[in-house]
């Protein structure tokens, strides 16, 4: 059997430790991180915090699995029913692609069009609407159900969060 991808559920501020214990196992590791700047009394420093806190991602084979739950800091394989469920290459190859690219890029919440969405910044902080398109703007159903009126206003997309 191939070798699939895997997302490693870490615990909070575990994730290079669980990467560094999967790469002496000799196992493909996929760690994504995004610079931020740390600030301290004296000095500020730019450090790399993963993308997807609390993830890291390996690839393996079914028989790796105890390795894998053996590493200090994992808490679970990702999966259905217990059993680990493979992540899709081209998902992971595409992360990597934009980590590895020179573009600025930051994480957010993946909200599927159609979703009740709660804007958190700029003029309408605190308003509920269902998401109707994503894109660089997204458009924001806000409806009154009782008499079957609605009104869209654009908003930006990192504006919203899943209500």
């Amino acid at each position: 059997m191939d070798a699939r991808w895997f997302a490693i559920w870490t615990r909070s501020r575990h994730e290079k430790l669980v990467r560094d214990q999967l790469e002496k196992k000799k196992l493909e590791v996929f760690l994504p991180t995004i610079g931020r700047w740390s600030h301290w009394k004296d000095r500020k420093k730019k450090i790399d915090w993963p993308l997807f806190p609390g993830y890291c991602f390996t690839r393996a084979q079914a028989d790796d699995r105890l390795a894998i739950l053996k590493c200090e800091g994992v808490v679970s394989i990702i999966g259905n029913n217990g059993e680990p469920t493979p992540i899709p290459d081209i998902e992971i190859e595409s992360v990597r692609q934009l980590v590895d690219s020179e573009l600025s890029y930051d994480p957010c919440p993946l909200i599927k069009e159609g979703q009740m969405v709660k804007v958190s910044h700029g003029p309408l902080k605190g308003v509920v609407g269902r998401l109707m398109r994503k894109g660089a703007h997204a458009r924001l159903v806000l409806s009154v159900d009782l008499i079957g009126q609605a009104v869209s206003v654009e908003v930006d997309a990192a504006d919203v969060k899943p209500y």
